[in-house]
């Protein structure tokens, strides 16, 4: 499968390994796409799972709508969906990063019979974030979700007049990307509509509502260098899950897809083979 669709929207999706075997599904976070997965994914399919990591709305051309309310997160988690179904499996193993954490903790509230384990990288549950963000200094890490709520000028802040994205590529560097890492995210945004598109996700956030319990097996990874969430929301987030919980800290940055694959596949095979 090298697309799936939902209404007229078209979404672009890697889909890796073996055709009748476990799904694992992989949502990339912002500003970044499924290559954020391409030293997880032939880990996994190596190991006997199937694996899809899609393009998310606003990230494939096929599927960028131009409001921002077409980007709340009731829409991006029943893109989800349509992606569960196209794949034929009735349940998956569902993975998330960064913002891709936040749709995969909302997608196994909304349907947990379709989640056989979830895992997130680098990305509490949304209530959990959302309060430490009004009472911990996890407000102050969090700026860039308010400052991305004024139109336009994100995005010629960051892309620059010659949209070159030269800006964006530094912001990442100085979230503990590398540099290499940080200009491929970067070009990717340069795309005309691209990086609206990604800050739609931020911007849609005021009609996304609250996200609610998970009950099924979680798993939550996170980072000692993380310079954008902090520890206090990542354990809080406990609080949010009925079923059985899990919570590991690695070392390095926020960008663990990328940085710290080995540990993540080995965190990750273990949970899938937990719950298979």
């Amino acid at each position: 499968m090298e697309q799936f669709r939902r209404g007229d929207l078209v979404f672009d999706v890697r889909d890796c390994g073996p055709t009748d075997a476990p799904v694992v599904v992989l949502l990339h976070g912002h500003p970044q796409t499924n290559v954020a997965w391409d030293a997880i994914v032939p880990q996994l399919a190596e190991a006997g799972y199937r694996c899809l990591a899609p393009n998310q709305r606003g990230y494939s051309r096929g599927a960028r709508p131009s409001r921002r309310r077409d980007y709340r997160m009731s829409e991006l988690v029943d893109d989800v969906g349509a992606l569960v179904d196209a794949s034929g499996a009735e349940s998956v193993h569902l993975v998330g990063h960064d913002f891709g954490g936040l749709v995969a903790w909302s997608f196994a509230s909304k349907n947990p019979q379709r989640v056989v384990t979830l895992s997130s990288l680098s990305s509490p549950h949304p209530t959990a974030l959302q309060r430490a963000m009004m009472t911990s200094s996890q407000g102050l890490l969090s700026w860039y979700a308010y400052a991305y709520q004024v139109p336009r000028i994100p995005e010629w802040f960051y892309l620059g007049i010659d949209r070159s994205g030269a800006r964006l590529a530094r912001m990442l560097r100085s979230g503990g990307q590398r540099s290499e890492l940080a200009d491929r995210d970067a070009r990717e945004m340069t795309a005309p509509g691209a990086y609206s598109a990604a800050l739609h996700w931020y911007r849609a956030a005021p009609w996304s509502g609250r996200t609610g319990e998970v009950s099924v097996p979680t798993l939550l990874m996170w980072s000692d260098g993380d310079k954008y969430i902090r520890e206090r929301a990542a354990r809080r987030s406990s609080c949010y899950v009925t079923g059985d919980f899990r919570f590991e800290i690695l070392r390095g940055s926020h960008w663990l897809p990328d940085e710290q694959p080995d540990a993540v596949v080995d965190l990750l095979l273990g949970w899938f083979a937990r719950y298979s």
